[in-house]
């Protein structure tokens, strides 16, 4: 396959076919915008890891019946924190922007300064009640995809068990003749490792969409391989680019070139679904990117 692409959080009751059906034609849109040819759809497939996440016995769709009490770990709340404030820097830039919803973000979420400091468990509520307001996080099912979200996120970074289940996913779709791998959201991080994990593949480009790998310290600084003196490791691949849009809530760090070095960073507006794969995928930006490893080798 010549293209692999690495899906992100909120997968886990969709199979790499139905994944497959939803971004093949945004590829072929933002290729064509980009002014480039279509690919053939045998050149394309994801790597699902989603089920790894799905509990047994349960019926597809449900979230599991997480509340605030279950969030324990000072990793988890620091990063619901995190979201929080991210989310109402983006209300309260949107509520003062002469165009309408020019964020796509909610209007009412107030700020963590509003509710007190502390990591309380009050405070932990107070965070939900506000990020189910979000868009985003409203779409995929309020606060117990929020809490799911947040469980999935530690669960890769923190459980080697999980960690490797996932990365055998991608190592099974990975050929001599993929030369791009896309990583969208949590998969972002994956697709990272993977390379830094395997400097053998001839991967000519690496595309991170609505990446949370800048995001310190809870993404970045639990990397595999480490970052050193504030650095992290270049993955081996000719050209790295991390499309991001200046309104999605998972992508805290817009710009990785910082932490990692000799990263084209690229602002995209998905209007109000602002970390959506398929409006990621099919910007003229991200068409452009593909277009690097595919044809201008």
């Amino acid at each position: 396959m010549k293209i692999v692409g690495i899906h992100g959080i909120a997968h886990t009751h969709l199979t790499a076919p139905e994944i497959e059906r939803e971004w093949l034609p945004a590829i072929q849109g933002g290729l064509e915008e980009a002014g480039f040819s279509r690919i053939q759809p045998e050149d394309f497939t994801i790597a699902a890891y989603g089920a790894l996440f799905r509990p047994e016995g349960t019926r597809a769709g449900w979230l599991p019946r997480l509340t605030a009490a279950d969030i324990q770990d000072e990793r988890e709340v620091t990063l619901l924190l995190e979201w929080w404030r991210e989310a109402a820097r983006l209300s309260q830039i949107n509520r003062s922007h002469p165009q309408p919803d020019f964020l796509g973000e909610d209007l009412t979420i107030e700020s963590p300064d509003s509710e007190g400091r502390g990591r309380t468990s009050r405070t932990v509520q107070a965070a939900l009640r506000q990020l189910a307001k979000s868009k985003y996080f409203r779409q995929l099912g309020g606060e117990r995809a929020v809490l799911f979200v947040l469980k999935q996120v530690r669960e890769y970074l923190h459980n080697l068990e999980m960690k490797q289940a996932i990365q055998q996913r991608v190592i099974e779709k990975v050929s001599p003749d993929t030369r791009v791998i896309i990583g969208h959201s949590l998969g972002s991080v994956v697709a990272y490792e993977c390379l830094c994990a395997h400097p053998e593949w001839n991967v000519e480009t690496l595309i991170t969409l609505g990446s949370p790998l800048g995001m310190s310290p809870i993404v970045f600084d639990a990397l595999t391989p480490a970052p050193e003196l504030g650095r992290g490791m270049y993955p081996n691949v000719k050209q790295w680019f991390n499309v991001a849009d200046q309104g999605d809530i998972v992508a805290l760090e817009k710009e990785l070139e910082p932490k990692f070095g000799a990263i084209v960073d690229v602002l995209v507006y998905n209007g109000w679904e602002s970390h959506s794969a398929t409006r990621y995928l099919n910007a003229k930006e991200t068409g452009r990117a593909i277009a690097t490893g595919l044809f201008e080798a």
